[in-house]
C-alpha cells in the first residue's frame, strides 16, 4: 500500500474563479509512481470547494453564475467581516465540498470524457490556497 502527499500553492486573485487543477493532478500522480488507487483532492478553506465538471466551453462561468444566483453577494448574511457578501462564501462548501476523491486507474485519473478536476473560489478576500493532494494505492 502507497501513500503520498503533497500541497499545491495556488493563487486565486481578488475575483471569483474556476481554476483547473487536472494538469497538477495527473503530475503528481506521475511523480508518485501511482498505478491503482484513489487520489484526494482536499483544500483547506472554509470558502473554498473542489468541484468534478467540464472545463472551458463556458461551463466554468456557469458554474460562478449558478453560485451567484443561489448564494448572491448582498449584505444578506449574518456571516459579516470581510467584504459585502463574504458571507455567502462560508456557505460555498456545503455545496461545493471542499474536497473530491477520484479514482486512479494505470496510473491515470479515471475521469469521463468531459471531466476535469476544478478548484471553485468565489471568495474576494483571499487570494491564496492550498490544495492538498493525497495518493492511496
Amino acid at each position: 500500500m502507497a501513500f503520498h502527499t503533497t500541497t499545491l500553492a495556488v493563487h486565486t486573485g481578488r475575483r471569483e474563479t474556476v481554476r483547473n487543477l487536472t494538469g497538477e493532478c495527473e503530475s503528481f500522480l506521475a511523480d508518485v509512481g501511482a498505478r491503482e488507487g484513489l487520489l484526494n483532492v482536499f483544500v483547506p478553506h472554509a470558502t473554498a470547494g473542489i468541484a468534478v465538471i467540464e472545463a472551458g466551453a463556458g461551463s466554468d462561468e456557469d458554474l460562478l453564475d449558478a453560485l451567484g444566483d443561489l448564494l448572491p453577494r448582498t449584505d444578506r448574511w449574518r456571516h459579516q467581516h470581510g467584504s459585502t457578501g463574504h458571507g455567502r462564501d462560508h456557505v460555498l462548501p456545503a455545496l461545493c465540498a471542499p474536497y473530491a476523491t477520484l479514482p486512479v486507474v494505470s496510473g491515470r485519473l479515471a475521469l469521463g470524457t468531459w471531466q476535469s478536476v476544478l478548484l471553485v473560489d468565489t471568495n474576494r478576500d483571499n487570494p491564496d490556497r492550498t490544495v492538498r493532494l493525497t495518493f492511496l494505492g
